[in-house]
């Protein structure tokens, strides 16, 4: 059997990490449970570390996986396209470590494309673009080695061939780079037709449980843990110098409390909306106020299992081209079915100078729904009349706020399991938690007292990106707060959570973040969700910065020659460095060892190359003899003579003698 060199070698590595990006490809859409990729980590890992299983325990692993791909379909995963994706995983773990022959490495690189399709239907973030250069780069550095492989299989030999493995790694960069480049002209040739093909067999978006018609206690601060991003809001005109500090996000309100959930009372009654681009959502009253600021802003929903939309500001035109939308009795949005893929929506929305209130009124039938509450602790009511002292509307509400803010602290730590009581035991005992609790307990004290109130949940403001000019608001600043109704204002807007503490920053990752973030938009908007509309408006800018380049050609300023002139500089080196590396030799030093015929032939070309430098060169119709008799009787010609007569005894001779290297180095020092 032939011994595993250099190229066998590369090509298993190569191998290796063709399924590595496959499985991180299918790791980076986040819907792998632990398991999963703990089992396919530590198959990679005892791979990487040359372990191998015998077949029949794979074998017999592989049977027992058949009855549990049942049970995972049935009773785990309970839906194909996951318990398909584990099944690919559990095989690649087994053929990664049983592969010995090239029908077992056809198999591995099969399983591992399989992995990178089931990664595309799963993910559309900018991380499995990263994955897929990768998948590129392995997959042709395995494709080359194993034609290398195969050609050694027949007898052919490649020993004298310099340095395989880099050589291969750079080959496998360029070819890789060409097959990007060859991609990026066809995509922005060609708008993309079919996502929507695919995106029925993804699975639903991130479920975000703060936004349904139901939440319980705890579960805003479980989202608050989560750094993902769910809202990118860019501002339009004079808005966009302003920040988003303080600007809530509203997307839904909940009515009725049983004491440890929040349902919505109202959820039936939903008011559909024309189909009109814009709608106007806000009566000539609402739109002719001079009391505040209007914003103009896009909103990006990313993928959530939600239907709500966010709107920051008493919001008075939208514009959405995604389905219908409806009011919900309790004043929010929604689309008629859940999101699940993201949506994009633009708002005209007015923000008061003083209170934000919603003007509103209520029936005697509405206003028994706000004021519902379930059997309490009466040391709440009595906290409340305590808090609140004679005060009355605003005032009242103002007060209770402010006891919230400066008595409380804010935590998410908080006891595993609910316990009986929750309001009792945040206001009496633990008095710390999340945004939840301080708003469920500020609406049960206005309600205890009188007043119409419900809680909303939304996210709270965001951070600006200047590399993107957009908002960035993530799930960890999703946030609760309270409105409360007063006759003559409205729904006025009350938050009763103290500021939670900033965690400390890192500039040099705040700003990496940032244009991590910058390119993820990027990604989103112009390969997501690239058709006909964004192709017009790429060839818009590619035909506006022509037009300027030409200008700035004609007419050049000097003055920001310092902005280019280290791109030039890191061109001619790149040029440098590719015009050495073709110059390097093809043949490395071998020793002084025998050479069969093959490579005699690379080193006697390579003598000619080193004559060619000194001025000799052979004629087309030279054989080898009668080039080295033209050559005289100096020491060079010795060496040359010496040299062609070893050459063609082991050429055509089939002889094996060694020496060639040797006189080789001698004839280039001469």
């Amino acid at each position: 059997m032939r011994r595993a060199g250099p190229v066998d070698r590369y090509f298993e590595w190569s191998l290796l990490g063709l399924v590595t990006a496959g499985f991180l490809a299918v790791a980076g859409s986040g819907l792998l449970d632990r398991p999963t990729v703990a089992l396919v980590a530590v198959g990679l890992v005892l791979r990487a570390v040359r372990v191998e299983v015998p077949k029949r325990v794979a074998s017999v692993a592989a049977v027992a996986y058949v009855a549990f791909f049942g049970a995972d379909y049935y009773w785990i995963s309970r839906q194909l396209l996951d318990s398909t994706v584990h099944l690919i995983c559990f095989l690649a773990v087994v053929q990664i470590l049983t592969a010995r022959t090239n029908r077992d490495y056809g198999y591995t690189a099969a399983i591992a494309t399989m992995e990178l399709v089931a990664a595309a239907m799963l993910s559309s973030s900018l991380a499995f673009f990263v994955f897929l250069v990768l998948f590129l780069l392995c997959a042709t550095a395995a494709f080359t080695s194993a034609e290398i492989r195969r050609a050694m299989a027949k007898g052919g030999s490649l020993v004298a061939v310099g340095n395989v493995g880099p050589r291969l790694a750079v080959l496998a960069v360029f070819v890789t780079g060409g097959i990007l480049m060859a991609t990026v002209v066809l995509f922005v040739a060609l708008p993309r037709t079919a996502y929507a093909a695919f995106q029925r067999f993804r699975p639903a978006g991130f479920h975000l449980t703060g936004f349904s018609n139901e939440v319980t206690l705890g579960q805003v601060g479980e989202i608050q843990k989560d750094s993902r991003p769910i809202l990118h809001i860019k501002p339009y005109g004079r808005t966009a110098a302003m920040p988003a500090e303080g600007i809530k996000w509203r997307g839904a309100a909940l009515t009725h409390f049983d004491g440890k959930r929040w349902t919505d009372a109202f959820q039936e009654r939903r008011t559909k909306l024309p189909e009109a681009n814009p709608l106007t959502l806000a009566d000539e009253a609402q739109r002719s106020r001079r009391d505040g600021v209007r914003l103009l802003y896009r909103v990006d929903l990313t993928s959530i299992d939600s239907d709500a939309l966010f709107i920051g500001g008493i919001p008075e035109f939208l514009n959405i081209e995604h389905g219908r939308v409806v009011r919900t009795a309790t004043d929010g949005y929604r689309l008629d079915g859940a999101i699940g893929e993201g949506v994009r929506y633009e708002v005209s929305s007015f923000v008061p100078n003083g209170l934000e209130a919603l003007r509103a009124e209520l029936t005697p039938a509405q206003e028994a729904i706000y004021l519902q509450l379930p059997a309490l602790d009466s040391r709440v009511r009595e906290l409340a009349r305590a808090w609140a002292g004679d005060a009355a509307g605003v005032e009242r509400a103002e007060r209770i706020e402010k006891h919230l803010h400066s008595d409380f602290r804010y935590s998410l730590e908080l006891p595993d399991k609910l316990p009986e009581d929750p309001l009792a035991e945040f206001l009496f005992v633990r008095k710390k938690g999340h945004c939840e609790y301080f708003a469920s307990a500020m609406t049960a004290m206005l309600r205890s007292l009188g007043t119409p109130a419900r809680i909303v949940n939304g996210f709270q403001s965001g951070t600006y990106n200047p590399v993107s000019g957009m908002y960035v608001v993530r799930a960890s600043d999703a946030h609760s707060w309270v409105e409360a109704f007063e006759a003559g204002l409205g729904w006025v807007t009350f938050d009763p959570t103290p500021p939670a503490p900033r965690p400390k920053e890192y500039p040099l990752w705040a700003k990496a973040g940032m244009y991590l973030d910058a390119a993820e938009t990027f990604w989103q908007e112009w390969v997501l969700n690239y058709d006909l509309g964004r192709q017009i408006s790429l060839v818009g800018k590619l035909e506006a910065r022509t037009r300027r380049a030409w200008f700035t050609w004609r007419k050049p300023d000097l003055r920001g020659a310092g902005k280019w002139s280290a791109w030039v500089v890191g061109t001619a080196l790149a040029g440098w460095l590719a015009v050495l590396l073709a110059r390097l030799p093809r043949v490395r030093r071998v020793g002084k060892r025998t050479l069969p015929g093959v490579e005699a032939s690379l080193l006697y070309e390579r003598m000619l190359r080193a004559l060619k430098r000194k001025g000799y060169q052979k004629p087309p119709w030279f054989t080898a003899g009668e080039f080295a008799a033209t050559l005289g009787e100096t020491e060079l010609a010795r060496c040359v003579g010496e040299f062609t007569e070893r050459y063609q005894s082991l050429r055509f001779g089939g002889r094996r003698d060694g020496g060639l290297v040797e006189l080789l180095e001698r004839i280039e020092k001469l």
